[in-house]
């Protein structure tokens, strides 16, 4: 039976610290990573796992009441982050958030819960706060676009997330019926649109570029795609991809993701992608599903043995 994120990881903290510090690479990779037992312990936990990046959730993901974090947490968790040079931080939102969406209540509901993950980055000292964009079901694709920059802009009021370090940003999707950025396109107009009042970037994950029908398992279509990327967002737009392989082929729009290397990716793109210059300073997360024990740390070292590791 597949183990939960927090059974796996509160395992690791039972066993005794390392005797040395876990060999690290030229590139920053992590792993979504449990704050069972409290936020702080998210970053014990990375770093144990081999890990110099991680990411997190800062509350629940699919409820609306958020946790409550004290400031000796925060505290802890920046001097963690410091002592195992831990960057960057990247805050994953509720994914209950629609802020695409036309139901005006849960719009509503929406605004006020994504303002409190803005709150929680920021008290943390993340670097990013990664969003989905959402579902316009019931309206256009203009008008969805339309709501989710007003509903960032909202959310944002009156909060200097550039004196905080925070940007937000905002992930592809797998392209189910009426979602929000499974084009590249669509994200850059987002971005665009939030250019002069928000601090905004994107967030790539490869099953959902794979499942939206992008090519990045080819060569050719690997640098078809990248080159896409880079002409409509720009490669130094997304600080941060999601590192997962995929267990649906390509265009299917099912975002189901795999262990790396064990999907219908396989391991050559995330070769390249981790040893192309041009993504040097971005960091790689992994959110692979955990079917025994191990499977986290596995992920983790299965991306940096890719490193430097060309053929």
């Amino acid at each position: 039976m597949p183990r939960s994120m927090a059974q796996e990881q509160m395992d690791i903290l039972k066993m005794p610290p390392p005797k040395r510090p876990p060999k690290l690479t030229s590139r920053r990779i992590g792993i979504h990573t449990s704050t069972a037992g409290g936020v702080e312990l998210a970053a014990e936990r990375a770093y144990r796992l081999g890990c110099n990046a991680l990411q997190i959730f800062s509350s629940s993901p699919r409820q609306w009441k958020p946790y409550s974090l004290a400031p000796a947490q925060c505290e802890e968790m920046r001097r963690l982050r410091q002592k195992y040079d831990l960057k960057p931080l990247v805050v994953h939102a509720n994914y209950l958030i629609n802020l695409a969406g036309v139901n005006s209540e849960f719009h509503g509901r929406s605004i006020e819960a994504f303002r409190g993950e803005v709150e929680r980055a920021l008290a943390l000292g993340a670097e990013y706060l990664v969003l989905h964009p959402g579902s316009y079901r019931g309206d256009t694709l203009a008008g969805g676009l339309r709501r989710i920059t007003a509903a960032i802009e909202q959310a944002t009021k009156q909060l200097d997330l550039a004196a905080g370090g925070l940007t937000i940003l905002i992930e592809n999707t797998a392209g189910s019926e009426f979602s929000l950025g499974s084009q590249f396109e669509q994200i850059a107009e987002i971005l665009e649109r939030l250019r002069k009042t928000t601090p905004v970037a994107a967030c790539i994950d490869t099953c959902h570029a794979h499942a939206a029908g992008y090519d990045i398992v080819s060569p050719a279509g690997f640098d078809t795609t990248l080159r896409l990327l880079d002409s409509t967002i720009g490669l130094g737009k997304v600080p941060v991809w999601h590192g997962n392989d995929a267990k649906a082929p390509c265009g299917s729009h099912l975002d189901r993701h795999q262990q790396i290397g064990k999907g219908t990716i396989g391991l050559e793109p995330f070769r390249r992608l981790l040893n192309d210059p041009r993504l040097k300073s971005a960091a790689f997360i992994a959110e692979t599903p955990i079917e025994k024990a191990g499977d986290d740390r596995r992920n983790v070292a299965a991306l940096k043995s890719l490193v430097g590791n060309k053929k």
